[in-house]
């Protein structure tokens, strides 16, 4: 039998490996003395941390889990088990595993950061939100945590707190490439195009292999119009990331904006075969002619595009576009009905642009959106009686005898075959109600709206 103190030796030997960085040896190392003492915890703990370091997430969960199984009170080891579960896309497993190391050493600051990021994963933003402040409370200079902070927030949709918390953690760290495409992608969102751009270029001096940070460069300069330059910024992400779905998508609204409407094709079928969303790609192969046109705009896409647009939908519709509808529409309904008892649907009422004009119709005015961020605006008018986040046509199924008045504010532009719509509406509608809805015109008449 191997006396201890050469177990000692042998573990410290390995240790030493590990910490200088050659995962290999250390590796045969732990080994060596599992070979001697197979119920070593620390060697079987260890040859986990390396198996997750070497990309073998499986592996490093079944070797701690054995470790924890020997002794189930140090709390490295379950949060170690919790990143590789997390790793394995087991949230629920890895939160449960990080509360494990909580309860067992409560001020482990590590744990409560990786807490929120299981949180956060989960979509539990507000506890993922209170983690990370546990975790700063314990250590101040903590920039991973002020950096994953920002990405609970950006979820929010909070966008000016995510840039600070992308301010403190490049504070503390000022070579941050992930912090500094973060602060991107809120300046983005805010609409700060060309200090988006600067933070994800200042990313990528910092790590030019940075893929996410090329094709966040690319979606910021096809904002500006500059589709070249973002054709460009894709490519360079594909050159890295070759089965970047995103990148290939992104590319093909590029190629379409150049009117190069093949390779756009080929791009979105790029984009299909690396598993990008199949209902938004063949929508957009279908405006192009390739494939069955689809009745009405995915809701993904549809959700997607104004969930991205609340923060700036009406600044950009009355601001920009001097945007008429909601006027003209009651106007029109004035003429039909007089203002007083109605039971009204905005159908599609995104920030609720037409609740001023419908309020005074409605004896209860009722909202509904597929874009939660839209509808979160519309709450802040403070007119409407309820609002639903749902689609239309299946709202309008499950509400029999329900409305007077149905109003589609530049909704109907989002749906191919409109018969399920009208269906929805004539059920919806009491006797005598009325369906009240704006159209576009085409390039015939030169793009003018109604």
């Amino acid at each position: 039998m191997p006396a201890s103190s050469d177990i000692s030796a042998l573990l410290q030997h390995a240790l030493s490996l590990h910490q200088r960085g050659d995962l290999q040896q250390a590796g045969l190392a732990y080994r060596q003395v599992l070979q001697l003492q197979p119920q070593q915890f620390d060697a079987l703990h260890l040859s986990g941390v390396i198996a997750r370091q070497s990309g073998d997430a499986q592996a490093a969960v079944e070797l701690i889990s054995q470790a924890i199984a020997i002794d189930d009170r140090q709390a490295v080891a379950h949060c170690n088990l919790g990143a590789a579960l997390q790793d394995l896309a087991q949230a629920a497993a890895a939160l449960a595993s990080y509360e494990r190391a909580i309860a067992i050493k409560p001020d482990y600051a590590m744990a409560h950061h990786n807490r929120g990021n299981a949180l956060r994963i989960l979509g539990r933003l507000d506890e993922a939100l209170r983690s990370y402040d546990e975790a700063l409370q314990i250590l101040p200079a903590y920039p991973e945590a002020y950096y994953h902070r920002a990405l609970s927030l950006q979820m929010s949709g909070l966008h000016e707190q995510a840039l600070e918390d992308c301010a403190c953690a490049l504070q503390l760290r000022p070579s941050y490439a992930q912090a500094l495409c973060a602060s991107g992608v809120s300046l983005q969102s805010l609409q700060h195009y060309e200090e988006a751009i600067h933070s994800y270029e200042g990313a990528l001096r910092i790590n030019p292999d940075y893929a996410e940070a090329w094709c966040n460069r690319g979606t910021a300069l096809h904002k500006l119009h500059e589709y070249e330059a973002a054709l460009d910024s894709f490519e360079l992400a594909l050159q890295i990331r070759p089965d970047y779905a995103n990148a290939h998508h992104y590319r093909g609204n590029a190629l379409r904006a150049l009117d190069r409407p093949q390779q756009a094709i080929g791009a979105y079928q790029q984009a299909l075969a690396h598993g990008a969303d199949a209902s938004q790609l063949n929508y957009l192969l279908a405006a192009l002619g390739v494939g069955d046109t689809p009745a009405v705009a995915p809701a993904s896409y549809v959700k997607e595009l104004f969930d991205q647009y609340a923060g700036h939908f009406d600044q950009h519709l009355q601001g920009v576009l001097q945007y008429q509808v909601p006027r003209l529409l009651a106007e029109a309904i004035d003429r039909h009905r007089a203002k007083g008892e109605l039971d009204t649907l905005d159908a599609g009422c995104g920030t609720g642009l037409c609740a001023p004009f419908l309020r005074p119709y409605s004896h209860r005015l009722t909202g509904v959106d597929l874009s939660e961020k839209m509808l979160d605006k519309a709450a802040q008018t403070a007119l409407y009686d309820e609002l639903i986040c749902a689609e239309l046509s299946q709202f309008l199924a499950l509400q029999p005898d329900c409305f007077d008045l149905i109003a589609a504010a530049d909704v109907l532009v989002y749906i191919g075959d409109l018969q399920a719509v009208f269906e929805g509406a004539r059920l919806a509608l009491r006797r005598g109600g009325l369906l009240a809805f704006s159209v576009e015109q085409g390039a015939a008449h030169e793009g003018r709206r109604p």
